[in-house]
């Protein structure tokens, strides 16, 4: 039962598969400070230190670096952030590990598993709405990862691993602590995020949950800890919310979050960023909506010391990523319904840009207004009234934008 794991660990392959990991990611250093630029040559000049504490069982991790990491809908996320030697460290184990573990998952887990994704766990989603379940049970648990139970975690993961050096210092990763103002915090539950083994360790823990949805034959797609359930009833939606209140308080010690959890149709809540309409059809959440548009607001201040090329560039490089993920939705009318308005943010930061009444006519010529329309050079109305003026959409009209790189979501969304 897995009792020479460590040897499969410290293997040269498998160590150097973790390196590349590690550097491809990148990532701030942790408490000592070392970048993943400088752990190469660190790994070189001890790694035979390094892989008989393991074989051992002796290794003992450092401290993570507390990091404050602000919530799209307010609050903090604390991140732990490992040391880059710590980070590749859990990277071997979770290369092993995972190849253990990964096959024995719930097909309706999709979270940090090799092949599955967040679209997956929206389209199943998708398929339960679609099958005439539409009453959903969105259910949140409160600071998942920082209140997993080690004793808990411990004993799923000694069912299957026999090999005491890899639990063991699983355990001590569990136990490493938190560095905060030079100060070592003790860890007594929770597992970090920030570290390569943590989703691992989540979808190990929370795999009992899985079992428990199928055995009461409930539709489900979890993707770590954003579980959503489908039913064909409200009835059946606040019976099956309330019976696993209870079952995941005690058997998982954890407490399911009145207030950001309930019941409702699929329209009313979101999964991951998205909604499922009252057609059927994935669509961006409101609130997802809304984030973007904060963001566009962010990205778009004139009052930012960089060029207007960077500016440009921030963007696109922002709206790449964004619609990335976004481009899931199959109706995509309240995405593509922002352009006119985040266009008028563009053109209302060059306005205030061009600083005066002199640069704004010499950009505006440059530009090939008229003499008709360069009249709005003087005038003293503000900045958003202008951007929606005939004049300036006539000189930064869609096609001008377009033509200098300030893409849209719909031009990437173009074949």
């Amino acid at each position: 039962m897995h009792e020479d794991l460590m040897e499969q660990v410290v293997t040269q392959d498998n160590a150097t598969a973790a390196w590349l990991a590690v550097t491809r990611n990148g990532g701030a250093p942790g408490i000592d400070g070392m970048t993943t630029q400088q752990l190469r040559d660190h790994v070189r000049q001890h790694w035979e230190t390094i892989r008989g504490k393991l074989l051992t069982g002796t290794y003992v991790p450092s401290p993570v670096r507390r990091v404050e990491i602000p919530k799209p809908n307010g609050g903090i996320r604390l991140l732990g952030i490992p040391t880059v030697l710590d980070r590749w460290i859990q990277q071997m184990l979770l290369q092993v590990l995972q190849a253990i573990f990964d096959s024995t998952f719930s097909a309706h887990s999709f979270g940090f598993r090799p092949g599955k994704s967040a679209h997956d766990a929206v389209r199943a989603a998708q398929s339960y709405v679609q099958a005439g379940k539409d009453w959903v049970v969105d259910m949140d648990i409160t600071k998942f990862f920082d209140r997993v139970n080690h004793d808990i975690l411990m004993n799923r993961l000694g069912q299957t691993i026999r090999d005491k050096r890899v639990l063991g210092l699983i355990g001590r990763y569990l136990r490493a602590g938190v560095m905060v103002e030079g100060l070592v915090q003790a860890s007594e539950e929770g597992t970090p995020q920030g570290g390569p083994l943590s989703p691992l360790l989540a979808n190990i823990y929370l795999d009992a949950l899985d079992r428990e949805l199928e055995q009461r034959g409930l539709a489900f797609s979890r993707y770590a800890d954003d579980c959503n359930i489908y039913v064909g009833s409200e009835r059946s939606a606040e019976r099956v919310l309330t019976s696993l209140t209870a079952w995941i308080a005690k058997h998982l010690r954890l407490e399911v979050n009145a207030t950001k959890s309930g019941t409702g149709r699929p329209w009313e809540r979101k999964f991951l960023g998205f909604r499922i309409n009252r057609e059927g059809k994935i669509e961006a959440a409101p609130p997802s909506v809304e984030r973007f548009r904060m963001k566009v607001r962010e990205l778009w201040r004139s009052c930012q010391s960089q060029t207007s090329e960077k500016l440009r560039d921030n963007w696109c490089a922002y709206v790449q990523g964004w619609w990335g993920y976004y481009r899931l939705a199959e109706d995509r009318r309240n995405l593509f319904g922002q352009e006119g308005w985040i266009r008028r943010h563009i053109r209302a930061c060059f306005w205030q840009r061009w600083d005066n009444w002199r640069g704004r006519l010499r950009k505006l010529r440059a530009l090939g207004l008229s003499a008709r329309l360069l009249k709005v050079a003087h005038s003293a109305k503000g900045a958003w009234l202008i951007a929606a003026s005939p004049s300036l959409q006539t000189a930064l009209n869609n096609a001008v934008l377009r033509r200098h790189g300030f893409w849209m979501p719909s031009d990437l969304a173009s074949p």
